[in-house]
C-alpha cells in the first residue's frame, strides 16, 4: 500500500481532527477546492520520499548528512525538531480542548494531566503494551463519537 496510506492515517491525530473541525464549521465546502491543488505537491512530496527511502535504505537526515554540509543537515534536524514540538503541543492543547467540552476542568491542568500521563505510559510501558492501550482508547473514542 506504502508510504501514503501511513501517513494518511498518521495525520488523524488531535490537532489534525481538531483543526478540520474548526475549518470545516466555519468554511464548510468553501475551501475543498483546495484539495484538487495540494494533492499533486502531498503526491510529490510522499513518492519523493519513498523513493529516496527505498534506494538507499535511510532516513532522510542520513542522505543529508552524506550529501550535504552540516549546516544544512542542522538545520533540517532543527527544522523537524521545530514542527514536531509544535504538532505535540497542538495534539495535548486538542485533546484538552475535547476533554474540556465535557469535563469543566481549567484547560491548562488538562494539558499537564495529558502530558503526564502519556510521558508516565512511554517511560514505564513497553511498546506493545503501550500501543495497545492507545488503539483501545482510539477504538473506545470512536464508539462514542
Amino acid at each position: 500500500m506504502g508510504p501514503g496510506i501511513i501517513t494518511g492515517a498518521a495525520d488523524d491525530d488531535p490537532s489534525g481532527i481538531a483543526t478540520y473541525s474548526q475549518t470545516g464549521s466555519e468554511f464548510g465546502y468553501g475551501q475543498l477546492w483546495t484539495a484538487l491543488l495540494l494533492l499533486p505537491f502531498m503526491t510529490a512530496i510522499q513518492e519523493a520520499c519513498a523513493r529516496i527511502g527505498a534506494v538507499t535504505g535511510k532516513g532522510i537526515a542520513k542522505v543529508i548528512k552524506e550529501n550535504y554540509s552540516k549546516k544544512i543537515l542542522y538545520g533540517a534536524v532543527a527544522l523537524v525538531v521545530l514542527a514536531n514540538t509544535i504538532n505535540i503541543g497542538a495534539d495535548l492543547g486538542a485533546m484538552a480542548s475535547a476533554l474540556h467540552l465535557v469535563l469543566p476542568v481549567n484547560f491548562i491542568i488538562l494539558t499537564l494531566l495529558f502530558t503526564v500521563i502519556i510521558l508516565l505510559l512511554e517511560i514505564f510501558t513497553s511498546y506493545k503494551k503501550y500501543a495497545k492501550i492507545l488503539n483501545g482508547w482510539r477504538f473506545h473514542f470512536w464508539l462514542i463519537l
